[in-house]
Order: structure tokens, then C-alpha cells, then sequence
């Protein structure tokens, strides 16, 4: 690909954003860390409830899409077959979608429930328990999947059906700009989306990396400091940049489908060797308690205490999503071609929050039954020493600790590594002008990307913190939660011109 090819404007201001936000970060990490905070009391209490609203209305848009009269509609030619096997594509965006993060929480999220549980339920009792043991499920469920999959039918859409030569975050309005492919709207949208990406995958990294740090620390007796965490930085940039040379079959296809036999085999063996019939027992009853309360969790605006539960954590939550959903909406795209709006809904929902389910059905409750049976105070560690020491301990409490720690932090790197690479695949694909459908971004591209994406998070980790990094995500996810409106206005319109009933 020649210079020319590569989107200059695009380019620049997302390197801009970059400098200017950590610059000033690094340089004064007290005062950057309080302006953050603040930051995040602000919005999260004027602008909250948006959130929620925004959760209930993507969930019932997906439902209308899936199973009204366009879920039939295929991303491409009407005969084209998918360019990927259904287990490929299911862990590829799994691996983009989730990636290391969700290993930083599902073991240890019910903790932070269970002592402040929601809902006026007394700290530390039975029914804190049981809504410890859901929540996670929730937060990382059906909801959380629908604003991934909602920026993915916007952009693919589009992007296959009017043949789009380029392949970035804009195409999801591109029914109001006509037949124009550059509009200074449509550069707004795009730099919107680079911010957002930046603030979710800063933050995603940023929540996996000390735990990675954590296991090695654990493995070679090396202290887990900064220095350490900027070591497992590159160790992941090394893994991804060799997927980066293999390209998008070779390269995130198969550390993706390695990644997700590892996760399950490392799930089976907590299952078969752990506490089996309390996972069992307990998982089937989050189920049911999610299953009855579904509606209720995802309106509670917790208006009559000050308990902060729903703004700490569900509107969080939320945000980390949308600031995160236009990058695996672009990622799956690329990979979605041959498949009906149907199956990219259904698919999304359904496989991921399966996939997330069972992290948390596994590891969540086996760290709730080391608390509860007093074998190991998970949550009195946390709070003294943190998530990462917190969950290496509990990884220490099964047969053959060393090996169970070390396939642990192999799953962590290798989910770390394939965020970063589809990540950096996607801004790479934001600043190319030119990227007809199947074509990929040029190496150097995605590699500079990749290494420029470290930047973030290695600031947030040293500003430190988790008010920080849920901050950064809050802010970065606000301007694409107003795009969003717009994005599914122009789906919607799009859809009923090209299939008119």
C-alpha cells in the first residue's frame, strides 16, 4: 500500500489525541488522577440514567432486527458464504470483545458485591451471595453484548451492501451523507471513535496488565512492579506484532482459536477439581436470579438511596461497552462477510454472553466459596493488597498451583495480545483511505497502531488507580453514546429504503 493510500487527517489526530492525553497525565499523576475522579462524579450523575435508557433501547432494536423481516438480510452478495468457520468466528470476536479483562474481574467481581451488595441487601449476607454470584453475569451478559453488536450491523450493513472502499466508524451514519464518503461530519465520527477506542482499550489493558504482572511475579519470584508491567507490555506487543506479520487469518484467527481451548480447558479442570456441585448449584441459580430480575437490573436507577452502586458499577459498565462497542463493531465486520444480520445478532449475543458466563460461573464462584467457606478471605485480600494478588491466591488454592498459574497468565497474554491486535487492526483501518472489502491495512500500519496503543494504559497504570481507569472509559464513551443515536436512525432508514415492506 502506498503512502498516499494512508488517511494523513485520520492519522495525525488520533497520534494528537494520544500525546496530548498522556502527556499531561505522566506529568502530573496526583492532580491528573483528581481531575479524573471528579470528572467521573460529574457524569456519572448528570448523565447516568442515559446510559441505562441506552442499554434498554439497543436491546429492543437487536430483537427487532433479529427476528423481524430483515434478520434475513446477508452482509454481502445474497449467495456469498462466510468467510469463516462459526467456531473461528465466534472465538475471534470473543478475543476482541473481551479479551484479558474479564479475567481481571471474573474471579474476583462477586467480592465487591457481596460487600456492597445492591438493592438495600445487608453487606456480607445470603442474598448479598446470590446477587454477587449474578452480577457479573449481567455486567458482562446480553446487554453488554448488544452495544457490540449494534455498531457492527450499523457498520457492516453499509459497508457491504453499498461496497464501501473504506472501513471506519463513520459508514454507520453513512445514510445521511449520501453519496460523500468524506464529510467533516463523518471526520468528527471517526476521531469520536479514536478517542473511544483509546479510553476502552486503555482501560481493557490497563485492568489486565498488573494481573499478568501478578502471575509472572508469582512464577519467577521477579518483584511485580511498574517496571514488570512494562515488561509484560512488550512481551504482548512482541506476540501481537508476530500476529501482525501473519495477517488476519493466520495471525489473530489462530491465536484466537488456541486461546479459546486453552480458556475452556483451564474452566473444565477448576470445575472437575473444585468445589463441582456448589458451581454447579450456585451457577443455576444465577441464572434463575438473572433470569427473573433482567428487567429490573437494567432500569434500577437506584433513586430512593445514596448507596452510588448503579453509578460505580452497571452505568460503568455500560460505558466501557460503548466506548468499546464501535471498535469490535468495525473488528467484526471484517470478519462477518457471508452472514445474515440474524446470525451476527443472535451469534453475538447468544456465544458471547455464554462465553462470558462461564468465566464467571467458574472462577467467580469458586472465589465466593473460598470466602464463604473460610479457606482463603478473598475479599479481605483484595481490599489490602488488590485484585491481582487477590486472584494468583485463589489460582494457588487449586492441585498443581504453579502449572494452574502459569496456563492462567499463557490465557491472559494471549487474550491481551489479541485485543491489541485487533484493536490496532481496526485504527488502522480508521486512517486508510482506501479498504475495499477483504483487504487488509498494511503491516507497518497495524504495528505502529499497536505500539502507539501501549501509551494509554501504561499512564493510567502509573496515575493508578480504578477510579482512573473507569474514568477514562466514562468520558471517552459519552460522544459515541450521542453518535449512537444517529448511527441507528440511519441503520433503521437505510434498511426500510432497501427492503421496503
Amino acid at each position: 500500500m502506498e503512502q498516499r493510500e494512508v488517511d494523513w487527517p485520520s492519522f495525525g489526530g488520533c497520534l494528537a489525541i494520544i500525546v496530548l492525553v498522556c502527556v499531561p497525565l505522566a506529568a502530573f499523576p496526583e492532580a491528573g488522577g483528581r481531575l479524573l475522579e471528579r470528572a467521573y462524579d460529574l457524569i456519572a450523575g448528570t448523565f447516568g440514567f442515559a446510559y441505562l435508557l441506552a442499554g434498554v433501547g439497543v436491546m429492543a432494536l437487536l430483537a427487532w432486527l433479529a427476528f423481524g423481516r430483515h434478520g434475513p438480510v446477508v452482509l454481502g452478495a445474497d449467495d456469498a458464504a462466510p468467510d469463516f468457520s462459526t467456531y473461528s468466528w465466534v472465538a475471534m470476536l470473543f478475543c476482541a470483545g473481551i479479551g484479558a479483562g474479564m479475567l481481571a474481574w471474573a474471579p474476583i467481581e462477586w467480592a465487591y458485591y457481596y460487600d456492597a451488595p445492591p438493592f438495600g441487601a445487608a453487606p456480607r449476607s445470603v442474598e448479598a451471595a446470590a446477587w454477587g454470584s449474578t452480577y457479573g453475569i449481567f455486567h458482562w451478559g446480553p446487554t453488554a453484548w448488544g452495544f457490540y453488536c449494534l455498531p457492527t450491523v450499523a457498520v457492516a450493513y453499509p459497508y457491504y451492501t453499498q461496497r464501501l472502499t473504506y472501513l471506519r466508524f463513520s459508514a454507520s451514519c453513512q445514510y445521511f451523507f449520501g453519496a460523500r464518503e468524506e464529510t467533516r461530519r463523518a471526520r468528527v465520527i471517526d476521531w469520536l471513535f479514536m478517542i473511544a477506542l483509546l479510553g476502552g482499550a486503555g482501560s481493557s489493558l490497563g485492568f489486565s496488565t498488573p494481573l499478568i504482572a501478578a502471575c509472572i511475579s508469582r512464577l519467577t519470584g521477579v518483584e511485580r512492579d511498574f517496571g514488570l508491567e512494562v515488561v509484560v507490555v512488550g512481551l504482548c506487543v512482541a506476540l501481537f506484532g508476530t500476529s501482525v506479520w501473519f495477517g488476519l487469518k493466520k495471525g489473530i484467527k489462530r491465536l484466537s482459536d488456541v486461546n479459546v481451548v486453552l480458556a475452556l480447558v483451564l474452566l473444565a479442570f477448576m470445575v472437575i477439581v473444585g468445589p463441582t456441585v456448589f458451581l454447579l448449584q450456585t451457577s443455576l441459580n444465577s441464572v434463575g436470579v438473572l433470569l427473573a430480575d433482567f428487567i429490573r437490573m437494567n432500569s434500577w436507577t437506584d433513586p430512593f438511596t445514596d448507596s452510588g452502586f448503579v453509578e460505580r458499577w452497571t452505568i460503568f459498565y455500560w460505558a466501557w461497552w460503548v466506548a468499546y462497542g464501535p471498535f469490535v463493531g468495525l473488528f467484526v465486520t471484517r470478519i462477518s462477510r457471508g452472514r445474515t444480520l440474524r446470525q451476527v445478532i443472535l451469534g453475538m449475543i447468544g456465544w458471547g454472553s455464554l462465553g462470558s458466563a462461564l468465566f464467571f460461573m467458574v472462577m467467580g464462584n469458586y472465589g465466593l466459596h473460598l470466602e464463604l467457606t473460610g479457606v482463603l478471605g478473598v475479599s479481605g485480600l483484595l481490599d489490602a493488597e488488590g485484585a491481582p494478588t487477590a486472584i494468583v491466591a485463589m489460582l494457588d488454592q487449586l492441585p498443581a498451583p504453579g502449572l494452574v498459574v502459569g496456563v492462567f497468565c499463557l490465557v491472559c497474554v494471549v487474550f491481551a495480545a489479541t485485543t491489541y491486535d485487533s484493536a490496532s487492526y481496526t485504527l488502522a483501518a480508521a486512517a486508510t483511505r482506501r479498504l475495499a472489502a477483504g483487504d487488509d491495512p498494511p503491516r507497518w500500519h497495524r504495528l505502529f497502531w499497536a505500539v502507539a496503543l501501549t501509551l494509554l494504559p501504561l499512564t493510567l497504570m502509573f496515575v493508578g488507580g480504578l477510579e482512573v481507569m473507569q474514568t477514562a472509559t466514562l468520558v471517552a464513551s459519552l460522544p459515541i453514546l450521542v453518535v449512537g443515536v444517529f448511527m441507528s436512525i440511519a441503520l433503521v432508514k437505510q434498511l426500510a429504503r432497501d427492503h421496503p415492506a
